[in-house]
């Protein structure tokens, strides 16, 4: 008898159905195509084991199974379930009728109980689109794919409740999740706030000024100056998730198999912050069955590269075409996926090997040109990315030892919603465009043109400094961010200033 059950395939942050043709003839045979991996293949062994635990058999004819389409590539443990049921309903153990009606992914333990799996939200949205009925998967990804609405999930502990469903004599109810009140429920505040930072107020300004326009930022100081301190505060200050927002940055951790049991949807901005000994594959994804990197996990939140010299040379010079495309695509001989990967990168450095180069009361006991052979380690295109260059100094005991707390998070984040929402208004019409460090040249030449006095100062830095054209660019959209936080329509020269200042490292005479 031949009998068809449906599962799911991801494929990058997509999902593609997938067609399980069973037929059970006479013979003694288990036949399986459509380019099975051996996770797939080793199947068999989980399934006879889980059916016999539960009172039922594999039965002994010839089985021949088919994973349509056959040209894809079929990967992992969770098509354990429907490759079960496709059995038992071929050897007429269930009925079929509701069969067709179903998208069933988990995978199986030996006594039969169901186990989580990975890219449950791709799933449940692409079981929508091509209109079926319902979605059977493990209970701890129900909630994750319940956030998708007119689509009946059902969340199934072990296979004898996925019978039971088929066979009518189940009691196994849709689970439902009311999404926009499981999100905003879950919006807590982080136990991080900048209260808990003394002093560096220059340096809270410019993290203020980069979580309003979602600008790259690096921090140049002594050890102990507070760089991760301040680096790790910077979600507390960025506007919350919003839905749209949130699917996305789920989809990808959903894929990743990142998202937490019992999680609907993320409600928290992402933070990564990967060691120095990262790979370019771990950080911007890909591997012989692809997988999304660092990058895309920090999709929508922070990318924190703490020590960024210490990063390997290759590492760091991939991240070039990510910060300037907001997503890396990944290429093979036989397919191609693409990653979004709109992430704010903040790094941090020592100045030189000793890590004390202008330093207030240590002296650097680098040998002559070390600091700026240091500083190479960083390519200049790279540098050019990134928008805000800042010096950290340490924080003088007078600071450190007063009792008044510092501006909390709270407000500053409020300052920050309010430049951003100025920002959403201004790029309403664009697509793939909503904060200022996303403007292409063209809409920096409609958006961000200073008045005479303005390109007057900046002929002048541009000549002294001697920066690149990208950087011109770069201050541009700094100063609309700082004339967004100043609610002033136009760019004055003060904000041109206070942008040029911002480049610290592209200054001559840094690290001479």
């Amino acid at each position: 008898m031949l009998v068809k059950t449906y599962g799911s395939a991801v494929h990058g942050i997509d999902a593609i159905t997938v067609t399980i043709e069973v037929n059970v003839t006479q013979g003694i045979k288990f036949l399986m195509v459509g380019l099975p991996d051996n996770a797939v293949k080793e199947s068999q062994q989980r399934i006879d084991s889980a059916l016999r635990e539960n009172g039922y058999k594999i039965p002994g004819k010839k089985i021949i199974i088919n994973l349509a389409p056959a040209d894809i590539r079929k990967e992992g443990s969770s098509y354990d379930l429907p490759l079960a049921i496709g059995i038992m309903a071929a050897s007429e153990q269930i009925k079929i009728g509701q069969l067709n009606r179903y998208v069933i992914m988990g995978e199986l333990s030996l006594d039969g109980s169901i186990l989580p799996i990975k890219g449950a939200l791709p799933i449940a949205i692409n079981a929508r689109k091509e209109g079926f009925e319902g979605l059977i998967i493990p209970k701890d990804n129900a909630k994750e794919a319940a956030v998708v609405d007119h689509l009946n999930v059902f969340g199934v502990e072990n296979i004898k409740q996925v019978i039971e469903l088929f066979n009518n004599t189940g009691n196994l109810k849709p689970v439902t999740v009311n999404t926009r009140e499981e999100f905003y429920k879950q919006q807590i505040t982080s136990d991080l706030d900048f209260a808990d930072v003394k002093g560096q107020e220059n340096v809270k300004r410019a993290l203020e000024i980069a979580a309003a326009g979602g600008h790259n930022v690096i921090m140049i100081g002594p050890p102990g100056s507070g760089k991760t301190m301040l680096a790790k505060r910077i979600p507390t200050i960025l506007p919350p998730l919003q839905l749209r927002e949130a699917l996305e940055t789920t989809i990808i951790h959903s894929v990743s198999g990142k998202i937490e049991k019992e999680t609907s949807l993320m409600s928290q901005r992402p933070f990564r912050s990967p060691h120095h000994t990262i790979s370019d594959i771990a950080l911007v994804g890909g591997g012989i069955f692809p997988q999304p990197g660092e990058i895309s996990l920090a999709h929508n939140g922070v990318l924190f590269l703490d020590e960024l010299p210490e990063f390997k040379r290759s590492v760091l010079e991939v991240l070039r075409q990510p910060l300037e495309d907001r997503k890396i695509t990944i290429s093979r001989s036989r397919f191609t996926i693409e990653y979004p990967a709109s992430f704010m990168l903040v790094a941090s450095m020592n100045p030189c090997p000793c890590g004390y180069y202008n330093h207030p009361t240590k002296e650097c006991v680098c040998a002559p040109g070390m600091v700026q052979k240091y500083l190479n380690r960083i390519s200049g295109p790279l540098l050019d990315r990134i928008d805000i260059h800042l010096e950290v100094i340490p924080v003088p005991f007078n600071s450190l030892s007063e009792i008044k707390p510092s501006e909390p998070s709270k407000l500053i984040r409020q300052r920050v919603i309010s430049a951003r929402k100025i920002q959403t208004d201004r790029f309403t019409d664009i697509e793939r465009v909503y904060c200022n460090a996303q403007m292409t040249s063209k809409l920096i030449r409609k958006y961000a043109i200073p008045d005479a006095a303005g390109q007057h100062l900046l002929k002048n830095a541009m000549e002294k400094l001697g920066l690149s054209a990208r950087a011109y660019d770069r201050i541009l959209k700094v100063a609309r961010t700082i004339a967004d936080l100043d609610q002033s329509l136009c760019i004055r020269p003060e904000h041109l200033a206070e942008a040029i200042n911002y480049r610290s490292l592209d200054r001559e005479n840094w690290g001479n």
